[in-house]
């Protein structure tokens, strides 16, 4: 995840081949307001712990379903599995509603709960886009999984979405310690974009160090592209590496220099060859705005991130990436890439226009996913 590499340079590598639990306890769940939840409010260790079996469980449940709506019941996952291809209204049955928020926060009254027919302009003619249909990307240790409200709240609204897990990610099966390239991390990618009949345009949209690899994608194929959109998301110049440009603000975040924990599986004398997250800080570091269920769907989700691709310099050009139209949502609450190293970014290399998402933290597809929902679908119109 490019948002660890704040403290990659000024830091000594730890001396070990495999990631230590550190023994500070687990963050507190947040108190949910969902009747459905409060059988596990307390805070407790071990209702902590039910709370991760359940969600462990749904998410389970979630990719049987997957598994069996793309003709793959036996439980394998084939390579070319790890594009998730999800289209609107495919069976013709009631859509299901997204549950609401089990967040106990207050909400603002300037930013009320709204049901996604209420977000979207009614009078909206996917017809009349360039392209309706979104690629989202996720970010270093999440997958395509971190995106369910989202990709929910889109195809409610008739668009066509995929969420890809890339090399390593989600239920993609490789082994994060044996990525050596971003041009391999990001292959499920490309392989996608590149197998798109032509004329057809996508809408990138990348979170985290997902931003990277949007980036390198558009330098292949900026004629698949009508605009991409970075999430808190790393947004690199030429010749830039996310280890580059996040060292600039090193030492700006304690957190993240306590979160990470390098993995070293070809020996101590050699680089890192991941990168864990230390469970423990994950609410404070990425979820601090949001609800307990989704952190619980992260800590069982989660996987190492991996190194090679972070140190990995991109090479950009005026007449390929240069030419694909830039978005960019500031996620003002984020711990991980703090608003300063954002807008450091944004001066740096100037997107169309910057969005800010009021009260967002790192995950605002979790902390803030209507309002989220809501900037995608402006900046598809525009």
């Amino acid at each position: 995840m490019g948002n660890l590499c704040t403290c990659f340079s000024p830091k000594t590598p730890v001396k070990t081949k495999k990631p230590t639990k550190r023994l500070q306890g687990n963050p507190q769940t947040a108190p949910n307001s969902s009747n459905r939840w409060t059988r596990i409010r307390s805070t407790r260790k071990d209702n902590h712990d039910e709370l991760i079996h359940e969600q462990a469980l749904a998410a389970a449940i979630l990719f049987r379903q997957h598994q069996q709506q793309n003709g793959s019941a036996s439980g394998s996952f084939p390579f070319d599995r790890s594009v998730s291809l999800r289209y609107p209204n495919g069976s013709g049955s009631k859509k299901t509603q997204l549950p609401r928020s089990s967040s106990s926060r207050a909400r603002s009254l300037t930013h009320p709960l709204l049901q996604p027919h209420q977000l979207v302009n009614q009078d909206i003619k996917l017809d009349d886009l360039e392209t309706n249909h979104f690629v989202l990307v996720h970010g270093g240790g999440f997958g395509a999984w971190c995106w369910y409200k989202t990709i929910a709240l889109l195809e409610e609204g008739g668009f066509k979405v995929t969420a890809v897990d890339l090399t390593g990610s989600g239920i993609h099966s490789f082994d994060t310690n044996g990525i050596t390239s971003l041009s391999q991390y990001v292959k499920p990618l490309t392989d996608f974009l590149d197998k798109l009949a032509d004329g057809e345009k996508t809408i990138l949209v990348g979170h985290d160090f997902g931003g990277a690899c949007i980036s390198y994608a558009m330098e292949l194929f900026p004629y698949k592209i009508s605009k991409a959109i970075f999430v808190a998301a790393a947004m690199l110049t030429n010749g830039q590496s996310t280890l580059d440009m996040f060292s600039q603000k090193a030492g700006s975040s304690d957190l993240m220099q306590q979160a990470q924990v390098f993995v070293y599986a070809n020996g101590n004398n050699n680089p890192p060859t991941a990168i864990n997250l230390d469970k423990s800080i994950l609410r404070d570091l990425l979820f601090n705005q949001s609800p307990g269920k989704d952190v619980a769907l992260a800590s069982v989700s989660i996987r190492p991130i991996p190194f090679a691709p972070v140190l990995e310099k991109l090479s950009l050009s005026d007449l390929k990436y240069g030419t694909v139209r830039r978005f960019y949502i500031e996620t003002p609450e984020d711990n991980a890439i703090p608003i300063t190293l954002q807008e450091s970014m944004i001066n740096s290399s100037p997107p169309e226009k910057v969005f800010r998402l009021k009260g967002a933290d790192h995950s605002p597809f979790f902390s803030k996913p209507q309002a989220l929902h809501k900037l995608l679908v402006e900046i598809s119109k525009i």
